[in-house]
């Protein structure tokens, strides 16, 4: 037997100590005389009954569950204070009655407000303890509302989100409020996405949306626990199997493993007074305490949860066991944990009787302890201190070893030896060097700590320090290094691949001396060194087709959610070797921007599929529909740099007031804008392979306000009625990437004709200068080689080049060389306009790399952006990048100058 766990007493014993020290349960008893003489007669079966039946002579449902909460309360508390009832049990019928209550309570509100309606349409989510049916005593619920805007019954001109509003405060009120009968249980909706904007209900497909493209890490850990536990329960059950994938991920986010971890270390700053052991200690958030038992458990199931469906069990002790019996984690730990947390919630439960608070601290005064102890069968406090010291023990060193893992033997540290060592290389720094080597050596550096490690460290370390004091900047490469293994999960990967191919140590070298955006790459994944290994590393990317082919290969056994690992992976390293290749410049900074293009484009296509052939199993296809991708911005015009993000349309053809044909079928519009943001997730959700592009879809009709995916033919509406001039400026750089070839093709001629509308030439150049205005005012330089943002920049640039697309119809093509160029010949522009295009189009790939805060880079780094900018020197690099400033400048006075009267109106 456990032990603390209670032993069996009498329940007359039971209930003498509870009036005695428990002044909740004294008053229970007073106030229920009935039930209370069942229990002194010993009859614990027939009180169970009582308080099954305690509300039937109530006047309402309300005053009917508060009786009925009350008399399981007292009965529950006497059985377990007896011995009589296990733990599961007391935390069990807790959570059925809550389940119950909202059932009852939420049919009380439908028969007032729609007497004749079915009950649906509304759905409620529990999370937390209610979520994995292990209700504490005096535990509030966690509930999440959920409707459906077609089902939820409505009445006059109610709109349903009205009704939802009013359903789930009333819901809140009808359990939260207290009245002579007490209360049902304390509900607490901070839970719910936003919850200091958001409605207490929200519709099904704005919550199913919110936890595919935006939830926070704790909030996947919070749906380990999660299950329609009352209302509509299809409606609960198609939420939670939608937004399966988000709880339970075949590839993790190990970020987000990392910021559940750190959680209980905020906890345990945040809640410092309850950290130490004693009176006053925080049994819930303490070290060693419930939280940490729950994390462990959790943790785990969220890193193998998603391979193995057997560990996806929301009760504590159960997903211990399942990770146990799955040889997830150490057999005797999770015995280890689950008896303490057994122990723990039982005292617990001790501390919510007394005056039915939801408490978790031990208390801080001598009698108050005493109090609690003599309720559980105790003499003193210090014997309850007793009990729990050993489990707090060994909770707190379990759960210490998974976030904070003891250090490994390590290597001795031979000082003499490293002296000599960085003497012989005759170093200018060699101090620096010194103390970040014994840095590394001392045991502190996560990705150094395994003896493994250190070995593989020491045995590259001599040729580390000549490729590193050899580099173009030894003080910034040392200095990056630093921060490289510092951030580095592991080094041991990392020192072997060098240590294997001492040819990378000197491209090692001008990575971290000119790169800092390379070495940041590194620093996520050390692995991407290993592909440069190859010899076409540093060959431009082939076709956008022949790249899809490369991105989309499997193995057998793979499933959707290690293809987006793989499609991360294969992405980072063609766009890592890009980098590279404009490091040692092997290519022209224009075809490699070209290049970050077509991989961009390809792992679209890959993607786009996967999800599309995914999202089908579910939901089948709509007849006659089908998927369009446009992209804008640079990828659409087909030059990327390394920061890019994606500028992306979605469109679809067909009826949008079909219906899809699969198992669980939606309406058209429906169906595209939910397989939409699943494609947008497949695009911008980092795993463990890391992240992939930002993508952007606010250049879509009617921009936030409008939905993710529209038809075709609201598309073209849009854009011949209702665009804005500036939306008229994006479209011209639009270029299809993805959908049938023909479809593709009809979108892009009627983009075209679109854009060649006639407009008035006056009215075109005063919106054009308005929005570059607009963008002055809140978007200044970020520093003085913002090539984009400066006056005479990229910017200025392309709105002369949009201006004159516009304004004549011609030259429409989504590459901007090629447009500037028909420009050009056809007499709009002068040739200067190609060059400085060029310049500075070569110029922000460079700096993108190497000077991503648009600030002068470092004397040692100068030589390389001017030879990748197309120029000889530094200094020539900036008198060309004046000249080209000051032909856009020129351009921009001859095309959008302000005429006389609208300078005198700015200044009146």
């Amino acid at each position: 037997m456990i032990a603390g766990l209670p032993e069996k007493t009498s329940l007359q014993n039971a209930l003498e100590r509870a009036r005695d020290n428990a002044p909740f349960l004294a008053m229970a008893m007073q106030v229920q005389p009935e039930l209370t003489d069942l229990l002194a007669a010993e009859n614990f079966e027939a009180a169970m009954e009582y308080s099954r039946r305690a509300g039937d002579g109530a006047e309402s449902v309300r005053q009917k569950l508060r009786q009925e909460k009350r008399a399981l309360a007292l009965t529950l508390a006497i059985g377990d204070l007896a011995g009589r009832l296990p733990l599961t049990d007391v935390i069990t019928q807790l959570s059925d009655f809550a389940d119950r209550a909202l059932d009852e309570a939420l049919a009380d509100i439908y028969a007032a407000r729609y007497p004749d309606a079915a009950l649906e349409g509304f759905s409620i989510i529990g999370l937390g303890k209610h979520g994995s049916r292990e209700l504490n005593y005096s535990s509030d619920i966690d509930p999440i509302f959920i409707y459906d805007p077609d089902k939820i019954p409505v009445r006059g001109r109610e709109e349903p989100s009205d009704a939802a509003r009013r359903i789930g405060q009333q819901l809140v009120e009808a359990l939260n409020s207290r009245d002579a009968d007490g209360y049902v249980f304390r509900v607490d909706m901070r839970l719910r996405p936003s919850p200091e904007v958001s409605p207490v209900a929200l519709p099904m497909e704005a919550a199913i949306s919110y936890y595919e493209s935006s939830a926070l890490a704790w909030e996947q850990a919070a749906f380990i626990r999660s299950r329609a536990a009352a209302g509509d329960q299809q409606l609960g059950q198609d939420f939670l199997e939608t937004i399966n994938p988000f709880i339970w991920r075949r590839s993790l986010d190990y970020g987000a493993i990392k910021n559940i971890g750190s959680v209980s270390t905020q906890i345990r700053d945040h809640y410092a007074a309850g950290q130490i052991f004693g009176p006053g200690f925080d049994l819930k958030r303490g070290r060693g305490g419930i939280r940490e038992a729950e994390f462990y458990a959790q943790m785990h199931q969220l890193i193998f949860g998603g391979r193995q469906p057997d560990l996806r069990v929301p009760a504590t002790r159960d997903a211990l066991a399942a990770l146990a019996a799955a040889g997830r984690i150490d057999a005797d730990k999770a015995r280890v944990l689950g008896e303490a947390y057994e122990v723990y919630r039982i005292v617990e439960h001790r501390l919510q009787m007394v005056n039915d608070q939801q408490t978790h601290s031990l208390p801080d005064e001598e009698a108050a302890f005493d109090r609690v102890a003599r309720l559980h069968g105790l003499e003193t406090g210090q014997q309850m201190l007793d009990l729990l010291a050993p489990h707090v023990d060994a909770v707190g060193k379990i759960y210490d070893d998974l976030i904070e893992p003891e250090d490994s033997a390590l290597l001795p540290a031979d000082e003499d030896k490293l002296g000599a060592l960085l003497a012989s290389k005759n170093l200018s720094e060699a101090d620096a060097y010194l103390q970040a080597i014994k840095r590394w050596r001392s045991g502190k550096v996560t990705a150094l700590r395994s003896a493994a490690a250190q070995e593989s460290f020491e045995a590259i370390l001599p040729d580390l320090v000549d490729a590193i004091s050899a580099a173009p900047n030894p003080s910034q490469a040392l200095a990056r290094l630093d921060s490289l293994i510092e951030k580095l999960p592991t080094a041991i990967n990392f020192f072997r691949i060098l240590e294997a191919r001492p040819g990378l140590l000197d491209l090692l070298g001008k990575i971290l001396s000119h790169a800092p955006v390379l070495a940041d790459a590194l620093a996520q994944r050390a692995e991407l060194f290993d592909g440069l290994i190859d010899a076409t590393a540093l060959d431009l990317p082939p076709s956008v087709e022949v790249l899809a082919q490369q991105f989309a290969r499997t193995e057998p056994g793979d499933d959707y959610q290690i293809l987006l690992d793989r499609v991360r992976a294969r992405v980072g390293e063609k766009r890592f070797a890009l980098g590279v290749q404009l490091i040692e410049g092997r290519h022209d900074a224009l075809d490699i921007s070209a290049g970050y293009a077509r991989v961009a484009e390809a792992a679209i296509q890959v993607l786009a599929d996967a999800t599309i052939a995914e999202f089908q199993e579910t939901h089948g296809k709509v007849a006659g529909g089908e998927l369009l991708i446009l992209a804008l911005g640079r990828l659409g015009g087909e030059a990327l740099t390394d920061a890019s993000d994606l500028d992306l349309v979605f469109l679809f053809t067909g009826d949008h007031s079909a219906d899809s044909d699969g198992q669980r079928s939606l309406g058209a519009t429906q169906y595209f804008n939910r397989l939409t943001a699943r494609i947008v997730t497949a695009l911008s959700v980092p795993t463990a392979a890391g992240p992939l592009y930002e993508v952007d879809t606010r250049l879509r009709p009617s921009g936030t306000q409008g939905p993710l995916a529209v038809t075709l033919e609201s598309f073209y509406k849009y854009q011949r009625d209702s665009a804005w001039t500036w939306e008229h400026m994006a479209l011209t750089r639009a270029r299809p990437v993805y959908g049938d070839k023909n479809a593709r093709s009809e979108l892009q001629n009627e983009i075209y004709e679109i854009l060649r509308k006639d407009r008035e030439p006056e009215a075109l150049r005063k919106a054009v200068r308005k929005m570059r205005l607009d963008i002055v005012e809140h978007k200044p330089p970020k520093g003085p080689l913002d090539t984009k943002m400066m006056e005479g920049g990229l910017v200025d640039w392309e709105f002369i080049v949009h201006f004159l697309q516009l304004k004549t119809g011609a030259a429409l093509s989504p590459q901007l060389g090629t447009a500037v160029r028909a420009l050009a010949a056809a007499g709009h522009l002068g040739e200067d306009m190609v060059t400085a295009h060029e310049l500075m189009t070569r110029l922000l790939v460079a700096l993108r790399l190497m000077s991503p805060d648009c600030d002068f880079p470092p004397e040692t780094s100068r030589g390389l952006i001017a030879r990748a900018a197309g120029q000889e020197s530094w200094n020539a690099l900036l008198d060309g990048y004046d000249q080209a400033r000051q032909c856009v400048i020129d351009e921009w006075n001859r095309h959008l100058r302000p005429d006389p009267d609208e300078i005198l109106g700015d200044i009146n």
